[in-house]
């Protein structure tokens, strides 16, 4: 897997500030452009200190600088002299040790197991563990993930710079889990608690985000406007604006899973009928649209009852979509699961109903497409939070 080419700049993966509201500290410009020497080198490959100036805008004196000091952090090397028929002293080529460092990213997604890998920092997975929930929630759900991390980290070849974790629910910036009705944990201080206890630096975003950043990192998707939809236990969404991940007012941003698509009314009328939902209200998007829940709705069907009812489900999830696509002016739609529940009937009625409720011209050329990262775009994702929380590459 290679990265795809990006010209953001540092921590583009956690969103910009439009209005700074305070000074740029020396230490805080460093570890922009640090980030930008860092970003130009993951995604463009090995380069001379003089291109890395003229790419990133930087100094020559910053750069080498910055260079020098990566060099002693053993993140990048020396590759030796570029071969050129040009005038003058021959350039070094600097690049990253991608092969030398590695990461663990968890999914937590799914509704029965954890899955993770130990990966490299270009994506490549070197290793893979399975846990079983068997219904746990709570503090026994979090136990299952703790065994799991240490079985990533036993199993990765190279020094691990990190655990990612893609979590389901509304999830703070620290990595704390606010709330993630689905797994029973509520104000729960992941990502300090598994740092300490693991020893290593854990990073933890909502799942919908992180596969966000996977597919702008590694999909080949453009920030320019993307929203991608996860269906796995629960439903939630990530969005990218102008190249920055939208967290919102209390970060629970792209939380389409719990908004409301069946009342009584219409359960009355024969429709869908309005499901109790884990958030404590009923006719929730997530009752309908979940994996659970589209499995219960196509068990039993014939072929053509099973795509009539899956077609059902995608109308409501585009009539749900269509407001935020409109208000955002989005260019593509990703939805992440089960490409057999989604890649047909649902995803070709959820782009009609979109464009049934929007403005030709919003509707008309938006993308809507099943991820390009097939069941690993969670992993993808979590690893690059561990990619920008440490090394501020996106």
């Amino acid at each position: 897997m290679t990265a795809n080419g990006a010209n953001g700049g540092a921590g583009r993966a956690l969103g910009g500030i439009l209005r700074p509201t305070a000074k740029l500290l020396p230490e805080h410009a460093r570890a922009h452009h640090r980030s930008m020497v860092l970003q130009h080198l993951f995604h463009s490959g090995a380069t001379s200190r003089a291109d890395l100036a003229r790419s990133t805008g930087l100094t020559r004196v910053t750069v080498s600088d910055l260079v020098a000091s990566l060099l002693a952090e053993g993140i990048v090397e020396e590759l030796g002299v570029r071969q050129e028929g040009k005038v003058g002293k021959p350039a070094i080529l600097v690049g990253m040790r991608t092969a030398e460092f590695q990461v663990v990213a968890i999914d937590l997604a799914d509704d029965e197991s954890l899955h993770g890998a130990v990966m490299t920092l270009v994506g490549d997975v070197v290793a893979r563990r399975t846990a079983r929930l068997e219904g746990r929630t709570g503090t026994p759900a979090v136990d299952v993930l703790r065994g799991l991390c240490r079985d990533l980290l036993a199993a990765a070849s190279r020094p691990v710079i990190g655990v990612g974790i893609g979590s389901p629910g509304v999830i703070a910036a620290d990595g704390a889990v606010v709330e993630a009705p689905n797994r029973g944990w509520y104000d729960v201080p992941l990502a300090a608690d598994l740092a300490r206890e693991l020893g290593v630096p854990v990073h933890v975003a909502n799942d919908a985000n992180t596969r966000a950043l996977g597919e702008l990192t590694f999909g080949g998707a453009t920030g320019d406007g993307l929203m991608v939809v996860t269906v796995g236990q629960g439903l939630g969404a990530g969005l990218v604006v102008d190249g920055a991940l939208v967290r919102g007012r209390h970060d629970a941003a792209g939380e389409i899973g719990h908004v409301t698509v069946v009342d009584e009314r219409e359960e009355a009328f024969g429709g869908d009928r309005a499901l109790p939902c884990a958030c404590g209200r009923r006719g929730c998007l997530e009752t309908v649209l979940s994996v659970p829940a589209l499995r219960r709705r196509v068990a039993g069907l014939s072929p053509h009852d099973a795509d009539a009812a899956l077609a059902s489900a995608g109308r409501l999830l585009g009539t749900a979509l269509a407001p935020v696509i409109s208000a955002l002016n989005l260019a593509e739609v990703l939805l992440s699961g089960p490409p057999e529940l989604l890649d047909g009937p649902l995803r070709e009625a959820a782009l009609d109903a979109v464009r049934q409720r929007t403005m030709p011209v919003i509707g008309h050329d938006l993308r809507l497409r099943t991820t390009s990262l097939g069941e690993d775009a969670a992993l993808f994702g979590a690893a690059v939070l561990v990619l920008s929380g440490q090394l501020g590459v996106s």
